[in-house]
């Protein structure tokens, strides 16, 4: 029985192969046909008889650390090796045998070896890239291969290209990574001495040139002070000579070569004509000369004595002590200190002041901290006074103040800044809303409501009149929005006018808008929020002030109000209801304002929400839906559907009102919140059931009166009166520091 072809029970090589491909070792170059694979694989990709196939990648690492590869693993990665080869001198005198110091660098990614030759002065030879970057193969016979960082440790020899490189040490990098690799690294060598350069060098120490050079190194402080001035004020009395006057001057000190440079400061009208500068930079010296020294009267270096020969022609010797040489001083920066003088060529100029970098300066480097600046002039007049014309009644009284401050009236500029942080930002309005009444002895004005809508981008007011049901007054706008001018003041007058503010409007407070007074006598729950979270900026409506005023009653009315407060709690539960409350903080003579009082009642109520009728709710906003015509109930419920992934038929209560709010669904906000929190079920609403609540086409409610309608449209704006009970306990507790009362109120009372 033969045994069937599995890998181990055939001799067939092919068993199990799954790569017989040939590599192409033939191709046509310039249309010559040449051999271009003489070191590709054979069948398969397997090498071929006798065949070496050279490694393409660095043999570091190989199946080790991260999968990345070499070229992302060891970027910018190089070993570093000092080394030395020995070169030749054939047909020399002065030496025989050249050694020549290199480095060698190593490059992880590609196994590329670099060899750079420092340069040396006047050494004659070419030097910088001594082998170009690229990988080196082995010396004979294994030249099919290439080194890599298995061959390099320190105090051995390498052959590159049949010149032979000792490497002597390597840096701290190197030593590092090979020690990390396994590498036992050898004890640095020492490079041995050439004799030629040490001949060089002690020739060099016997020299003793006849005009030895003499460097003056600027460049470090050009590098440091560079574009750092020092500024000084200055002034130049001028005033002995004729038609002379007072010269102001501006001095510029150049850290970067210790130059001076001056300009004049020409005030306008002053007749002199403009120059350039005062004084073009450069040195200055500190003794100004009597004349100024033609071009070369003044040398660096001396010359002692000139003579003629006959045969070698002219000579001269200098004079290296340089006896004769003219050593001028020059203003330097230790030199110039406020109040101090300098020579400028003649002219004494006085340091009056400085700017802050020229302070600063001396502080850290002389530690000079007085900088008292020296009065020179008198003050300055102060310029008359600008009237301001009255007021002519022709435009806005800032846009006639414009036209009397400049030929070309501009208009008069608005807070942009308060516009964009007050202005209207999502569900926040920035309006405060107050529910008001005329106060007149007509019995008809006096049963008319009105909202008072003050604007907190602008400080603008309108006035909104509410309709009401056979008043025989017509609702609607009765003041077109605008700033208001406060009462009593004169019309034509030079100082603009005061208009009404928002600390100005508070519950209680009498308003006279364009000759109309008007008393507010609610707010809304947003307006009261934002004056109460907003404090520091209505006054009425802090806390703590509040709170000062009722802590100013003394002892005896404190007592008195315990009592009333005790009595008024016959079950003695802690709380009483609002209105003997209320009456009691108005009879107090501490000067406590309704809103004041209705801040301190909303502080310490106890809110009890009316249940209301989710059926009367439900004819309510169909009726209002009815009137605005909306009939897109059936793509609102298209829209929930598709906002309901899950096919559950519930959404969250968000979703629910951004979906309402995102076809414009004409209910009022408070009656839109109070429909959503009917039909939720934790945070999850019933859309269908809400759907076919609304929906007056086909389930229609039955109709609802006026009353009903505005009950959910504008009473529940300012439904303040919702503050049924007190906690009269914890108010004592806040104001006058009482215990709770608990047990017998006339006991506590007594007590």
């Amino acid at each position: 029985m033969a045994l069937p072809f599995l890998p181990g029970n055939s001799s067939n090589k092919q068993l199990g192969k799954d790569r017989f491909h040939k590599s192409q070792h033939f191709d046509y170059t310039n249309g010559v046909p040449m051999l271009v694979g003489s070191e590709k694989p054979g069948i398969g990709g397997e090498p071929l008889l006798g065949q070496k196939v050279k490694p393409k990648y660095s043999v570091y690492p190989k199946g080790q650390g991260v999968d990345l590869p070499s070229w992302v693993a060891f970027d910018k990665q190089v070993l570093c090796f000092e080394a030395y080869f020995q070169e030749a001198v054939p047909e020399a005198r002065d030496e025989t045998y050249r050694i020549r110091k290199c480095n060698i660098y190593f490059y992880l990614e590609d196994d590329t070896i670099q060899v750079v030759e420092p340069e040396y002065k006047n050494s004659g030879i070419p030097q910088g890239t001594f082998i170009h970057r690229h990988r080196i193969p082995l010396p004979p016979p294994n030249d099919d291969q290439f080194y890599n960082v298995f061959h390099f440790n320190i105090n051995q020899q390498m052959v590159l290209y049949s010149r032979t490189f000792t490497l002597t040490n390597c840096d701290t990098f190197t030593r590092n990574f090979l020690t990390k690799l396994g590498v036992r690294l050898n004890d640095p060598a020492t490079v041995p001495d050439d004799p030629y350069s040490n001949l060089r060098e002690q020739i060099e120490k016997s020299m003793k040139p006849l005009r030895p050079y003499e460097r003056c190194d600027t460049l470090k402080q050009f590098l440091d002070q560079d574009r750092k001035v020092l500024r000084f004020y200055c002034f130049w009395d001028d005033t002995e000579s004729l038609f002379g006057d007072l010269r102001e001057l501006i001095m510029h000190y150049f850290l970067a070569d210790d130059t001076i440079e001056i300009r004049e400061v020409i005030s306008p009208d002053s007749g002199r004509d403009a120059v350039p500068k005062f004084l073009h930079r450069g040195k200055l010296p500190k003794h100004g000369p009597a004349q100024i020294k033609q071009p070369g009267e003044i040398t660096d270096r001396t010359v002692l004595n000139v003579f003629a020969s006959t045969s070698q022609g002219k000579r001269y010797i200098l004079d290296s002590l340089k006896t004769g040489a003219v050593h001028e001083e020059f203003y330097k920066d230790c030199d110039l200190t406020v109040g101090g003088e300098i020579n400028v060529w003649g002219r004494r100029v006085v340091i009056t002041d400085c700017d802050d970098f020229t302070k600063d300066y001396y502080r850290l480097k002389y530690g000079i901290d007085d900088f008292t600046r020296v009065q020179y002039k008198a003050p300055a007049a102060p310029p008359p006074p600008r009237f301001v014309p009255p007021y002519n009644g022709f435009g806005s009284e800032e846009d006639s103040l414009s036209s009397c401050q400049g030929l070309l009236p501009k208009p008069p500029q608005k807070d942009f800044r308060k516009f964009m942080e007050k202005d209207r930002c999502g569900l926040e309005s920035n309006v405060l809303n107050f529910r008001a009444k005329m106060v007149t002895a007509d019995p008809v004005d006096r049963e008319r409501l009105f909202i008072i809508s003050f604007y907190l981008c602008d400080d603008s007011i309108s006035v909104f009149e509410r309709p009401q049901r056979n008043s025989g007054v017509i609702g609607g706008k009765f003041m077109e929005r605008s700033r208001v001018k406060k009462p009593d003041q004169e019309l034509f007058k030079s100082e603009l006018s005061e208009y009404f503010t928002a600390q100005d409007l508070y519950v209680g407070a009498t308003l006279c808008l364009n000759s109309k007074h008007f008393q507010l006598l609610d707010a809304d729950e947003y307006t009261l929020n934002y004056m109460e979270q907003h404090a520091e900026e209505f006054p009425k409506a802090n806390l703590g002030t509040i709170l000062s005023k009722l802590r100013s009653v003394p002892e005896e009315k404190q007592s008195e109000i315990r009592r009333f407060l005790a009595l008024a709690d016959s079950n003695n539960t802690g709380f009483i209801p609002s209105e003997p409350f209320r009456g009691l903080l108005m009879g107090l003579d501490c000067g406590l304002s309704e809103h004041e009082v209705l801040v301190l009642g909303r502080r310490f109520t106890v809110r009890e929400e009316p249940e209301a009728d989710v059926g009367l709710m439900l004819a309510v906003a169909q009726d209002l839906l009815k009137k605005k015509h909306f009939e897109e109930i059936p793509d609102l419920a298209r829209a929930f559907a598709y906002h309901d992934r899950q096919k559950t038929g519930r959404l969250s209560t968000k979703e629910s009102r951004t979906i309402c709010k995102a076809f414009q669904l004409p209910l009022p906000e408070n009656l839109l919140k109070s429909l959503l929190s009917k039909f939720a079920d934790g945070d999850e609403i019933d859309y269908h059931a809400l759907l076919a609540g609304i929906n007056w086409i086909e389930r229609p409610a039955a109709p609802v009166l006026p009353e009903d309608t505005l009950k959910f449209d504008v009473n529940e704006k300012f439904d303040t009166g919702a503050m049924k009970n007190i906690n009269y306990s914890a108010f004592l507790g806040d104001v006058f520091s009482f215990p709770s009362i608990s047990g017998d109120p006339t006991t506590a009372t007594a007590t």
